[in-house]
């Protein structure tokens, strides 16, 4: 016949299992928000294959968009892009020319290269960085908080150094 304490040893193995799933749950959301918010720019930068590439000279900055001329990187344009646009952001300055990958059926442009994979990857590393907090608080798993945290430190890092 059961008794109030191994009842309550129930419970108190269930709540732990439950907020062990919660806070997996909260952790592989986060995670996902951050690879979902970064793809959104890396699958242009990563990959390149079939899209337009070339470069860009930001002659005017607006609040939300500079442009400029843009010169194919085969010196042959498979569009008529004369002139296109690159989000407004810490990475990009007027005056200056970057190497871009234009997004099909647009006149947008996005950077590429080393710096424009790692700017893309910045959401993933703040993601990275939360969800870090989440595994060490609610799921106890302090050493893999810590890969984490390290990993998501390091890509905001080089994303720095890189723009």
């Amino acid at each position: 016949m059961p008794t109030a304490v191994m009842s309550s040893r129930g419970a108190a193995g269930a709540l732990w299992f439950g907020r062990l799933a919660a806070m997996g749950v909260v952790a592989a959301l986060i995670l996902i928000a951050g690879v979902w918010a970064s793809w959104g720019t890396a699958q242009y930068v990563m990959l390149t294959k079939g899209r337009e590439t070339g470069t860009v000279q930001l002659t005017r900055c607006e609040d939300e968009w500079c442009g400029g001329p843009f010169e194919p990187g085969g010196g042959v344009s498979v569009s008529d892009h004369d002139r296109v646009v690159v989000e407004r952001s810490v990475a990009v300055e007027e005056g200056r020319t970057y190497t871009v990958v234009l997004k099909p059926g647009s006149a947008e442009a996005v950077r590429s290269g080393p710096a424009g994979v790692l700017y893309a990857w910045v959401p993933f590393g703040g993601a990275l960085l939360l969800a870090s907090v989440v595994v060490a608080g609610g799921l106890g798993r302090t050493r893999l908080a810590w890969l984490m945290a390290g990993a998501g430190a390091a890509l905001l890092t080089a994303a720095f150094v890189a723009v």
